[in-house]
């Protein structure tokens, strides 16, 4: 066998590898988040249940896959009282459109992502530092990542995650969430 050949083998030997050891995003998960908007020393605490589920798998960027998924999730605020003492909680569903992208052709358990989807609360949000105008809100968020375990079926990531109405109507100072997110895909 020439030298050649000997090259081409080797390298298709290591092709496979690295797809062997590439990470499936294309499998249903479910996930808890906590976060938090802060504003000095009140801020409005996020708690947050989901499911993803894989839609496509695209094509190969920059030297990594893109995959998309939908996110969908029921969320608890507890946010301070507009005016007084305590908290006042509020429920919010929402969906996401999510693209992740994963670094070294699929094979790094790195990733990072970004999102756009729409949300609606059980009411009007209002603290001492934020009113919004509707219950409807758009989101997007960015986030990084990384994969843990025998199939990489375990996900940790911190994300920043933003909320408006898109000036539907005014006000619309939105409100901004640092989150951490555990997944588990099944």
């Amino acid at each position: 066998m020439s030298t050649c050949a000997r090259a081409l083998v080797f390298t298709g030997l290591l092709s496979l590898s690295a797809c062997a050891a590439a990470f499936d995003d294309q499998s249903n998960g479910i996930y808890v988040e906590a976060g938090r908007a802060p504003h000095g020393d009140t801020g409005t605490n996020a708690m947050e249940v989901g499911l993803v589920t894989p839609w496509a798998y695209g094509p190969s960027v920059l030297g990594g896959p893109l995959s998309f998924y939908g996110d969908f999730f029921l969320s608890q605020w507890r946010a301070p009282q507009a005016s007084g003492p305590g908290h006042h909680g509020y429920t919010q569903i929402g969906a996401i459109a999510n693209w992740r992208w994963r670094l070294d052709d699929g094979a790094s358990p790195w990733f990072a992502e970004a999102g756009i989807g729409a949300t609606v609360l059980d009411g009007i949000y209002r603290t001492p530092h934020r009113q919004f105008s509707t219950a409807f809100q758009f989101t997007e968020q960015i986030g990084i990542g990384r994969n843990f375990g025998a199939r990489g079926q375990h996900e940790l990531s911190l994300r920043l995650q933003h909320f408006s109405n898109a000036d539907i109507k005014r006000p619309n100072p939105g409100e901004n969430f640092l989150r951490v997110r555990y997944l588990y895909r099944f």
